[in-house]
Protein backbone atom coordinates (compact mmCIF):
# COMPACT_ATOMS: atom_id res chain seq x y z
CA UNK A 1 0.00 0.00 0.00
CA UNK A 2 1.46 3.32 -0.77
CA UNK A 3 2.52 5.71 2.16
CA UNK A 4 0.83 8.82 2.78
CA UNK A 5 3.97 10.83 1.15
CA UNK A 6 2.84 9.27 -1.99
CA UNK A 7 -0.89 10.26 -2.37
CA UNK A 8 -1.16 13.03 -5.38
CA UNK A 9 -2.44 15.55 -2.66
CA UNK A 10 0.90 15.91 -1.01
CA UNK A 11 2.92 16.03 -4.34
CA UNK A 12 4.42 19.07 -4.53
CA UNK A 13 5.29 20.45 -8.62
CA UNK A 14 8.51 20.89 -8.92
CA UNK A 15 10.21 24.42 -9.52
CA UNK A 16 11.11 25.40 -13.18
CA UNK A 17 14.35 25.95 -13.82
CA UNK A 18 13.92 29.96 -13.68
CA UNK A 19 12.04 30.81 -10.76
CA UNK A 20 15.69 30.77 -8.54
CA UNK A 21 16.97 33.47 -11.05
CA UNK A 22 16.58 36.76 -12.02
CA UNK A 23 15.08 37.94 -15.37
CA UNK A 24 17.27 39.94 -17.13
CA UNK A 25 15.43 41.51 -20.16
CA UNK A 26 18.12 42.96 -22.85
CA UNK A 27 18.25 44.88 -25.72
CA UNK A 28 18.52 48.19 -27.81
CA UNK A 29 16.80 51.19 -26.44
CA UNK A 30 12.88 51.34 -27.68
CA UNK A 31 12.81 46.89 -27.24
CA UNK A 32 10.55 47.98 -24.17
CA UNK A 33 12.37 46.60 -21.31
CA UNK A 34 11.14 48.75 -19.18
CA UNK A 35 7.49 48.80 -19.67
CA UNK A 36 7.39 44.89 -20.13
CA UNK A 37 9.70 44.29 -17.26
CA UNK A 38 7.59 45.91 -14.43
CA UNK A 39 4.44 43.84 -16.25
CA UNK A 40 6.20 41.09 -16.12
CA UNK A 41 7.33 41.69 -12.45
CA UNK A 42 3.57 41.85 -11.51
CA UNK A 43 2.75 38.76 -13.64
CA UNK A 44 4.94 36.44 -11.81
CA UNK A 45 4.58 38.53 -8.27
CA UNK A 46 8.32 39.65 -8.36
CA UNK A 47 10.00 43.09 -7.86
CA UNK A 48 11.22 44.82 -10.64
CA UNK A 49 14.34 47.19 -11.10
CA UNK A 50 15.05 49.30 -14.14
CA UNK A 51 19.21 49.51 -13.57
CA UNK A 52 18.98 52.92 -15.52
CA UNK A 53 16.90 54.21 -12.65
CA UNK A 54 19.01 52.31 -10.07
CA UNK A 55 21.99 54.48 -11.67
CA UNK A 56 20.34 57.52 -11.85
CA UNK A 57 20.11 57.47 -7.89
CA UNK A 58 23.34 56.37 -7.13
CA UNK A 59 25.22 59.21 -9.28
CA UNK A 60 22.07 61.65 -8.35
CA UNK A 61 22.60 62.63 -11.97
CA UNK A 62 20.11 61.10 -14.98
CA UNK A 63 21.70 59.29 -17.60
CA UNK A 64 22.02 61.77 -19.87
CA UNK A 65 24.23 64.17 -17.64
CA UNK A 66 26.41 61.15 -16.56
CA UNK A 67 27.10 61.02 -20.44
CA UNK A 68 27.80 64.45 -20.87
CA UNK A 69 30.05 65.27 -17.52
CA UNK A 70 31.33 62.40 -17.24
CA UNK A 71 31.85 60.21 -20.57
CA UNK A 72 30.21 56.89 -21.70
CA UNK A 73 33.20 54.98 -20.73
CA UNK A 74 32.45 56.19 -16.83
CA UNK A 75 29.38 55.53 -17.16
CA UNK A 76 29.48 52.04 -18.22
CA UNK A 77 31.79 51.02 -15.13
CA UNK A 78 29.42 52.62 -13.28
CA UNK A 79 26.60 50.60 -14.90
CA UNK A 80 28.54 47.26 -14.10
CA UNK A 81 28.55 48.17 -10.68
CA UNK A 82 25.14 48.59 -10.03
CA UNK A 83 24.11 45.71 -12.26
CA UNK A 84 26.94 43.59 -9.99
CA UNK A 85 24.48 44.97 -6.88
CA UNK A 86 21.35 43.92 -8.49
CA UNK A 87 22.26 40.48 -9.14
CA UNK A 88 22.89 39.58 -5.88
CA UNK A 89 19.44 40.38 -4.64
CA UNK A 90 16.78 37.67 -4.27
CA UNK A 91 15.16 36.80 -7.63
CA UNK A 92 13.49 39.39 -9.71
CA UNK A 93 12.81 41.12 -13.37
CA UNK A 94 15.48 43.42 -14.59
CA UNK A 95 15.42 45.84 -17.04
CA UNK A 96 19.15 46.53 -18.23
CA UNK A 97 20.42 49.47 -20.02
CA UNK A 98 20.70 49.00 -23.99
CA UNK A 99 24.76 48.76 -23.42
CA UNK A 100 24.85 46.80 -20.57
CA UNK A 101 24.82 43.13 -22.15
CA UNK A 102 27.79 44.05 -24.26
CA UNK A 103 30.44 44.36 -21.14
CA UNK A 104 32.13 40.80 -21.28
CA UNK A 105 31.80 40.52 -17.14
CA UNK A 106 28.22 41.83 -16.47
CA UNK A 107 27.75 39.14 -19.34
CA UNK A 108 29.03 36.23 -17.63
CA UNK A 109 27.67 37.50 -14.14
CA UNK A 110 23.74 37.38 -15.96
CA UNK A 111 25.10 33.83 -17.22
CA UNK A 112 25.52 32.59 -13.79
CA UNK A 113 22.82 34.40 -12.07
CA UNK A 114 20.03 35.18 -14.44
CA UNK A 115 17.98 34.26 -17.23
CA UNK A 116 18.64 36.72 -19.73
CA UNK A 117 15.31 37.28 -22.40
CA UNK A 118 16.54 39.51 -25.57
CA UNK A 119 13.78 42.04 -26.28
CA UNK A 120 14.49 41.50 -30.43
CA UNK A 121 12.36 44.62 -32.37
CA UNK A 122 13.12 45.33 -35.72
CA UNK A 123 14.70 48.84 -36.57
CA UNK A 124 11.13 50.90 -37.25
CA UNK A 125 9.72 49.70 -34.13
CA UNK A 126 12.80 51.06 -32.59
CA UNK A 127 13.41 53.89 -34.46
CA UNK A 128 9.13 55.08 -33.48
CA UNK A 129 9.77 54.47 -30.15
CA UNK A 130 12.77 56.19 -29.25
CA UNK A 131 11.43 59.00 -31.01
CA UNK A 132 8.77 59.28 -27.95
CA UNK A 133 11.86 60.29 -25.64
CA UNK A 134 14.60 62.82 -26.09
CA UNK A 135 16.58 61.47 -23.42
CA UNK A 136 18.96 59.10 -25.20
CA UNK A 137 22.59 60.07 -24.94
CA UNK A 138 23.77 57.93 -27.87
CA UNK A 139 20.82 59.47 -30.16
CA UNK A 140 21.67 63.69 -29.24
CA UNK A 141 22.40 63.93 -33.26
CA UNK A 142 21.09 64.80 -36.30
CA UNK A 143 22.04 61.11 -37.95
CA UNK A 144 20.60 59.56 -35.18
CA UNK A 145 18.60 57.27 -37.37
CA UNK A 146 22.00 56.06 -38.83
CA UNK A 147 23.06 55.43 -35.24
CA UNK A 148 20.52 53.02 -34.15
CA UNK A 149 20.84 51.86 -37.32
CA UNK A 150 24.48 50.93 -36.71
CA UNK A 151 23.68 50.25 -33.02
CA UNK A 152 21.10 47.61 -34.30
CA UNK A 153 24.09 45.97 -36.15
CA UNK A 154 26.53 46.11 -33.90
CA UNK A 155 24.42 44.79 -31.23
CA UNK A 156 22.43 42.05 -32.54
CA UNK A 157 25.23 39.22 -32.62
CA UNK A 158 25.84 40.28 -28.70
CA UNK A 159 22.36 39.93 -28.07
CA UNK A 160 21.42 37.01 -29.79
CA UNK A 161 23.54 35.09 -26.97
CA UNK A 162 21.26 35.04 -24.53
CA UNK A 163 19.30 32.79 -23.13
CA UNK A 164 16.32 33.51 -24.79
CA UNK A 165 14.64 35.64 -27.58
CA UNK A 166 11.49 37.26 -27.86
CA UNK A 167 10.50 39.89 -30.43
CA UNK A 168 9.20 43.27 -29.06
CA UNK A 169 6.43 44.26 -31.75
CA UNK A 170 4.10 46.96 -31.32
CA UNK A 171 0.90 45.86 -30.10
CA UNK A 172 0.02 45.23 -26.31
CA UNK A 173 2.25 44.96 -23.83
CA UNK A 174 1.02 41.62 -22.65
CA UNK A 175 1.56 39.74 -26.08
CA UNK A 176 5.57 40.06 -25.12
CA UNK A 177 4.54 39.61 -21.32
CA UNK A 178 2.72 36.52 -22.66
CA UNK A 179 5.76 35.31 -24.72
CA UNK A 180 8.53 35.41 -22.36
CA UNK A 181 6.29 33.58 -19.75
CA UNK A 182 5.96 30.92 -22.50
CA UNK A 183 9.74 30.93 -23.46
CA UNK A 184 10.66 30.66 -19.54
CA UNK A 185 8.50 27.53 -19.03
CA UNK A 186 10.89 25.65 -21.51
CA UNK A 187 14.08 27.29 -20.29
CA UNK A 188 16.84 25.18 -18.88
CA UNK A 189 20.46 26.45 -17.80
CA UNK A 190 23.64 25.34 -20.03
Amino acid sequence: MPSDSDSPAQEQSAALPYESRTIALVGLMGAGKSTVGRRLAEKLGRDFYDSDSEIEKAAGLSISDIFAIHGEEDFRRGEHQVLKRLLTLPPHVLATGGGAYLNADTRALMRERAVTVWLNADLETLWRRVQRRDTRPLLQRADAKDVLTNLLAEREPIYSQADLVVRSKDGPHTNTVNAILKALQTWEPA
